[in-house]
């Protein structure tokens, strides 16, 4: 976690700002998650452990932990935003379920060749992608067929 934390307060130095105690925290809890989280789950972790660390705290935060890199907007459908983290991640993709909003991370390397073979039979030049693919998992499947 040190070389996230080195990251993030090169960041923050260079625009004036400080890593702070709280900053520290909510970037601890954000490391820590094991899944994804919206900035109100980040929120109610943090004030557990962080002394006055505000919504607004974790919400600039979390916009600043974005901008460094460190943190990727993950939006699987609906108006939620969750955050994961992209920094010392490795690429992935998303199978979504629209019956229960689970989801998993998957990386294919074939899917990856194939996506790189689209861009250089078109002479395009990517700087980044995601594929989301919508549909139903197996519990929510099982569950349907459950007399």
């Amino acid at each position: 976690m040190r070389d996230v934390q080195d990251v993030f307060a090169g960041f923050l130095e260079k625009r004036g700002l400080s890593l702070t105690r709280q900053r520290r925290e909510i970037l601890g809890v954000f490391l820590d998650a094991k899944r994804h989280l919206t900035v109100e789950g980040v929120y109610n972790i943090a004030k557990k452990k962080v002394v006055r660390a505000g919504y607004t705290t974790v919400f600039r935060t979390m916009k600043l932990l974005r901008e460094a890199g460190i943190a990727k907007e993950v939006n699987l459908g609906g108006k939620i935003v969750k955050y994961e983290r992209r920094y010392g991640h490795e690429h992935h993709d998303h199978l979504v379920c629209l019956e229960c909003g689970s989801f998993v991370e998957a990386l294919d390397p074939e899917i990856e060749k194939l996506q790189n073979k689209l861009c250089n039979k078109f002479d395009f030049t990517p700087r980044r992608h995601r594929m989301e693919i919508f549909g139903t998992c197996r519990r929510c499947r099982r569950r349907k067929h459950k007399p």
